[in-house]
């Protein structure tokens, strides 16, 4: 697809979920410089432990590097305040902001969640591979890619792994709105188009033809685990087909700043209601949302406002963090695009709050699979304290005394329970 043809099918994904609750990550353009090349620094796949998946796109090459190993609390802790970045339909464009914030995330001390968009590995000559359900064969509202693009793309997704963030999904043809769209979609649809985000992955150098090409470091049938759905729709079938197909969580719903519960066998880790700094109402915690609120369907507003909006957002998110961190220690949850819409001013602003909120004492910031490893290695009956209180709400008592009582032992084999001893 010509770079101005790109550009037309992300406007109109855009204007299609301007009444959306949730943001497009539309008008991406992929690069056509640079080439991709090892990139200092690095951390490298474990010697003597690749092995091929398939026609060589994936591979195993053991346990993810600098994935910590959760541990439960203990009787009276306070829980640690995990704040999580994540960028849906992620790809590495002529904006580099993959390796910006890839950078931006080892300076603070931070891993993300990246959800790839499946047709972001799809060449545009192969486009026909892709059958959207409710949709003609080839058909996709943000698009395809080209050889540079994903090329690119595998690069900045290779080290994002080996550097300890999580690879997710966001699907594929992103459909949003009421015709065809991905609220309509039944379960085994949704199983569908989760087969084909993977195929696409598993098959990027066949797709290419860029056999020679270094392998993604991990098998993604083991390491998709979550997702979030364009534009947040379609959430329950797509919960009830991805907790059958072996999924851990969900992150495509709207909720208040409280402790995650499971629904459907998954953590529901859905984004957050924080402050909107000069309004009455809550913003959700979405670049697309702020943007929306600030001007309207046009992603490039009046110039010498930008200062102006991306300051109301950075404030709004660490007006919510602050509220969670002295209060119930809830998860904040965060959502972006790659897009440097209204001059870039929402990427200046996540930038100004992971600097400032990821360095703090008992701040960690996480990928989803962290938190979810993390919620997993819990006491249910400290996680039942925990969403007994409401948004802001420290307990009482203080830590030491609401979290006192005796914890019962993790059952052995779960993330979290004592080594088993020879």
């Amino acid at each position: 697809m010509a770079a101005t043809q790109r550009i037309a099918a992300g406007a109109m994904a855009a204007v299609a979920c301007a009444a959306s609750l949730a943001g497009c990550s539309a008008g991406s353009q992929h690069a056509k410089e640079g080439a991709p090349g090892p990139e200092q620094g690095a951390p490298a796949a474990p010697r003597g432990l690749v092995r091929l998946i398939g026609d060589g796109s994936t591979a195993f090459t053991g346990g993810q590097p600098r994935l910590p190993r959760p541990a439960r609390l203990a009787p009276g802790e306070k829980p640690p305040q995990f704040v999580v970045f994540s960028w849906d339909g992620a790809g590495e464009d002529s904006q580099k902001l993959f390796s910006h914030f890839r950078k931006v995330a080892k300076a603070n001390h931070a891993t993300m969640t990246y959800f790839l968009s499946g047709v972001y590995l799809l060449p545009e000559e192969k486009r026909d591979l892709y059958r959207p359900p409710q949709h003609s064969p080839g058909r996709s509202d943000i698009g395809f890619n080209d050889e540079k693009g994903i090329t690119d793309t595998v690069k900045q997704l290779r080290l994002a792994w080996l550097e300890g963030n999580e690879i997710g999904t966001h699907f594929n043809g992103h459909f949003c709105g009421s015709e065809g769209g991905v609220g309509q979609w039944s379960v085994d649809e949704w199983k569908s188009e989760i087969s084909q985000a993977k195929q696409f992955v598993k098959s990027w150098k066949t797709n290419t033809g860029l056999k020679k090409a270094p392998p993604l470091p991990f098998d993604y049938d083991k390491e998709l685990v979550g997702a979030r759905t364009p534009c947040l729709e379609g959430q329950k079938n797509f919960m009830k087909a991805a907790s059958e197909l072996g999924f851990r969580y969900d992150t495509s719903g709207v909720n208040d700043q409280i402790w995650p519960k499971k629904r459907y066998g998954l953590w529901d880790l859905s984004m957050q209601l924080v402050p909107f700094p000069g309004h009455t109402f809550e913003q959700l915690t979405m670049d697309y949302n702020f943007m929306v609120n600030q001007s309207g369907t046009s992603t490039q507003g009046d110039p010498d406002k930008y200062d102006y909006w991306g300051d109301q957002m950075r404030d709004g998110l660490l007006q919510g963090f602050t509220r969670a961190y002295n209060g119930n220690r809830a998860p904040l949850v965060i959502g972006n695009h790659f897009e440097s819409w209204n001059g870039g001013t929402y990427m200046r602003a996540i930038d100004e709050v992971i600097e400032q909120v990821c360095n703090k004492p008992e701040v960690r910031c996480v990928s989803f699979r962290q938190l979810t490893d993390w919620l997993d290695a819990q006491d249910p009956q400290t996680l039942s304290k925990l969403h007994s209180l409401k948004v802001g709400e420290a307990p009482k008592q203080g830590w030491a005394s609401f979290l006192s009582g005796r914890s019962a032992p993790a059952p052995k084999g779960v993330p979290g329970a004592p080594a088993v001893g020879r």
